[in-house]
């Protein structure tokens, strides 16, 4: 289980201005990205014991396929985005994510009901598997929207903070 301390305080209509300010997304893409989601969710009944796991989702932007596992790298579901394919924007992954975010938190009342024990992630991997970016954590009522925006600075204001606390 992936474990980030992160505090937000979004709405969603930040989320949706976010979405504008970087790469758009049609209607079609966000079709395909919730058709998919539904199918991950379908997964993950309400009434089945509870797993636990993280969500990632592996998005190949010379395929334009996306690809959702679990904790265990069992493949949930697949599709492709065909916006996507093929793109050579160098910006994709930063891209994407805000688009990712606003599809996952248009789902968030389908998505607190999954029967996978909370807190748990939606998080953007690399074709090795490695975390790119934790794109929302569920955590009961709560849905934290990470932003990276919000840990800048974040090991200098510690480290400050550690040093005022050792010289007293």
């Amino acid at each position: 289980m992936t474990l980030v301390l992160a505090v937000a305080a979004r709405s969603s209509n930040s989320v949706t201005e976010e979405i504008y300010n970087s790469m758009e997304a049609s209607k079609q893409t966000i079709q395909q990205i919730e058709r998919t989601l539904r199918k991950v969710i379908a997964k993950f009944p309400t009434e089945a014991e509870p797993v636990m796991t993280d969500i990632h989702l592996l998005v190949s932007n010379y395929t334009g396929e996306i690809r959702t596992y679990n904790d265990d790298d069992e493949e949930l579901d697949r599709c492709v985005v065909e916006e996507w394919i093929k793109s050579s924007d160098e910006e994709f992954y930063e891209d994407i994510v805000p688009i990712l975010r606003k599809c996952i938190e248009d789902m968030r009342p389908s998505i607190e009901k999954m029967s996978i024990m909370q807190p748990f992630s939606f998080v953007l991997i690399d074709e090795d598997h490695e975390t790119l970016q934790d794109l929302v954590i569920i955590d009961s009522e709560e849905t934290v929207m990470l932003d990276s925006t919000l840990l800048d600075g974040l090991e200098d204001d510690l480290d400050a903070f550690l040093k005022q606390l050792l010289e007293e």
